[in-house]
């Protein structure tokens, strides 16, 4: 499974890189340890968009992508807006590694039994889905992209709710 997970991943960012909006279903549950073992739930992030992003070490387009989904983090501080980058299968060691070689600012979470990544049906590395406030679904993408893109981020942000003045 992770050759093709692998061969897909790498046939994907030639495709179109449009964010595809997704039927508004309720996000699967997510519950796991970042790599200091505080335990992140999505419904904590109630009320912000989240984008879950599910990667691994191995593979290529997941580390290509990681320093734009930095930037669109940065880009959105201040706003009801996160970021849980899911690492799929492995220890935490390898993910500890390679987040060391960048100034990644959001929580790496690890899912080493794949439950999660399942239960999202994360079967493309990278699989990365935009939670809006209510906890449903509205926007998936597998394969690279560029997050801080100004297209993807006007998407992310008509997500947020209306701040009050």
């Amino acid at each position: 499974m992770r050759l093709l997970v692998l061969l897909l991943a790498v046939a994907l960012p030639a495709a179109a890189q449009e964010l595809k909006p997704a039927p508004a279903t309720r996000a699967p549950a997510l519950e796991l340890a970042d790599l200091e073992g505080r335990t992140h739930k999505l419904a904590d992030y109630r009320g912000k968009v989240v984008l879950v992003n599910f990667w691994a070490t191995w593979c290529e387009p997941c580390r290509e992508e990681m320093p734009s989904i930095e930037r669109l983090r940065r880009a959105m501080a201040g706003r009801p807006f996160s970021v849980l980058a899911v690492n799929v299968g492995e220890g935490g060691r390898a993910a500890r590694d390679f987040a060391a070689k960048l100034a990644l600012g959001f929580p790496l979470l690890l899912d080493r039994d794949m439950k999660v990544t399942r239960a999202w049906n994360a079967r493309v590395l990278p699989a990365s889905f935009v939670v809006g406030p209510d906890g449903a679904i509205r926007y998936s993408y597998y394969g690279e992209l560029d997050w801080a893109s100004e297209e993807v981020r006007a998407k992310i942000e008509r997500l947020m709710p209306m701040q009050k003045t």
